[in-house]
């Protein structure tokens, strides 16, 4: 190990995650910086939430900076002056509504091209409260103009839309606008921005390859786009519609512009496809975690116990966990269930959910162990029932630790947990609960699957080899560009280089 960093300074861009917050993604992104101390880190979290006052892990000697920013509030009225930046950003609120509601490969790029001229028109600056020239977006007006063309093409065969209503429209235009705050946020002086996931960092990241051409490092660890946040229940069809679509247009612009894109898993290399990434920009890169912290213990004894983990927020995944739950207590008296991770945030939520299911002192709270490896051991089975966008992080810990594990089948678990666990269809907590009632009642069965289940993560889903790909990575794309050199033309023609290792594995070229 190298412990003198190297000149090559990577920006690592996340939305509230490490080094801020103890979740799967955290822990990831913990063992990237710490496993590759060879180069500098400048750690930047841009998020919605209130920024935390200090890391909640400690930093290593290369990291160089930690910040984290939130975004501030809209302003009650926009600014409606008239000028040339006003008719510029007219101009560009014009191109990132048409390619927002468009269907059309040549349509939806005309998004990308919007939102390169919206970050024109904001300076960077650290004081994201600022309104700046976004409030001169007219966004309602113009998306209210394209939604109306839309809805005259849907005759052409395109699916037709919700209704959107002046109000709907100023709703969204609030939502769209206050997003588009990250694109002031700036950049620290980098040779490589590597972004983790997210609709808000990665715009940030967009910005700032913009503004100074710095290269893209596009980690696809999960699809954000497709859900529909708790918090967005409330709002009309047709405001759900506009934000669904615009993180969907933010993705397909970060596509475009990576330089490299590395999906967890075949399931997020097929939604990088999807959405239009380059088959040659893709490098797939699995999930991994250290053995060490998830060593493998024997289960307890006596009394059946199930372990879950996660936050306990709205999207987390519990309440289809406690519905499987009150099942099982009724077909296994005296089983346990434990929630492991839950935040302070959602502590209290969480109880209010365990009392209305009547499961009472069936149930216990922990907050994440300061160990991994008491993560998993006070349980015989783990339920993994993630969010509708979470990593498959915790999967890999459970089976790293040598636990028995019912997934429900969401996103990449099925690829990940492959035939040394059980799968059931999501939404189906009656289908959960049967499996693990199966599992509490066989303990060889679930011993055997456990320690298959360990052995395939020490196979495919070790910390050693993340780190190994993404130092390359970092290599390959943070490395000085080539001095300029002039080539003579002579009849037989001047060696070429070494083709660079990246461009290998995304070629199909046997080396």
């Amino acid at each position: 190990m190298n412990p003198t960093p190297s000149r090559e300074r990577i920006c690592l861009l996340t939305g509230g995650g490490y080094p801020y917050r103890r979740d799967a993604l955290g822990g990831w992104c913990r063992t990237l910086v710490e496993g590759l101390r060879r180069f500098r880190f400048e750690l930047l979290t841009v998020t919605d939430r209130e920024p935390p006052s200090a890391p909640a892990y400690p930093l290593p000697f290369n990291v160089g900076s930690a910040r984290a920013i939130a975004l501030g509030r809209d302003p009650a009225r926009a600014d409606r002056r008239r000028g040339a930046a006003a008719d510029d950003a007219a101009e560009a609120a014009t191109l990132l509504c048409r390619g927002l509601l468009g269907d059309a490969a040549p349509i939806t790029a005309l998004f990308g091209e919007g939102l390169r001229r919206i970050t024109r028109l904001c300076p960077p600056t650290e004081d994201s409260g600022r309104a700046g020239p976004l409030s001169s977006l007219p966004l309602t007006e113009t998306l209210l103009e394209a939604w109306r063309q839309r809805q005259a093409d849907a005759s052409d065969g395109q699916p037709p839309m919700p209704r959107l209503s002046v109000r709907d429209a100023r709703t969204a235009a609030t939502l769209i606008r206050h997003a588009m705050r990250a694109l002031a946020v700036p950049l620290p002086e980098v040779e490589l921005v590597h972004c983790v996931g997210g609709t808000t960092p990665l715009l940030t990241a967009l910005a700032g390859r913009w503004r100074t051409g710095i290269p893209l490092l596009l980690t696809e660890a999960r699809t954000a786009v497709v859900r529909q946040r708790p918090a967005e229940e409330r709002l009309s069809p047709g405001v759900r519609t506009v934000l669904r679509r615009f993180r969907t247009s933010v993705a397909r612009t970060g596509y475009a512009e990576a330089a490299l894109i590395a999906p967890l898993s075949t399931y997020h290399h097929g939604w990088a496809l999807e959405h239009g990434a380059q088959p040659t920009r893709l490098v797939q890169v699995p999930a991994g975690v250290d053995p060490r912290e998830y060593p493998g213990a024997a289960e307890p004894g006596g009394t059946p116990t199930v372990v879950w983990a996660g936050s306990g927020g709205p999207d987390s995944g519990l309440s289809c966990v406690l519905e499987a739950f009150t099942e099982v207590a009724v077909a296994v008296p005296g089983a346990v269930l434990h929630l492991v991770g839950i935040t302070a945030a959602h502590e209290e939520q969480c109880a209010e959910q365990i009392e209305r299911t009547g499961l009472g002192r069936a149930v216990r709270l922990h907050h994440l162990p300061a160990d991994p490896r008491d993560r998993y051991t006070v349980g015989q089975v783990v339920a993994h029932v993630p969010g509708p966008a979470d990593p498959p992080y915790r999967l890999v810990e459970a089976m790293m630790s040598g636990r028995a594990v019912v997934g429900v089948d969401i996103g990449p678990a099925g690829e990940t947990l492959g035939d040394t666990g059980l799968l059931v269809p999501p939404g189906d907590p009656s289908e959960l609960a049967i499996a693990i009632v199966g599992l509490l009642r066989s303990p060889g069965r679930r011993r055997a699957l456990g320690e298959a289940a360990r052995q395939r993560a020490l196979t495919h889903f070790t910390v050693d080899r993340v780190v190994r790909v993404y130092g390359a990575l970092y290599s390959d794309l943070a490395a000085p560009p080539p001095a300029p050199a002039f080539e003579l033309a002579l009849t037989v023609p001047a060696p070429r280089i070494t083709t660079p290792a990246t461009v290998r594995w995304l070629t199909r070229e046997k080396v």
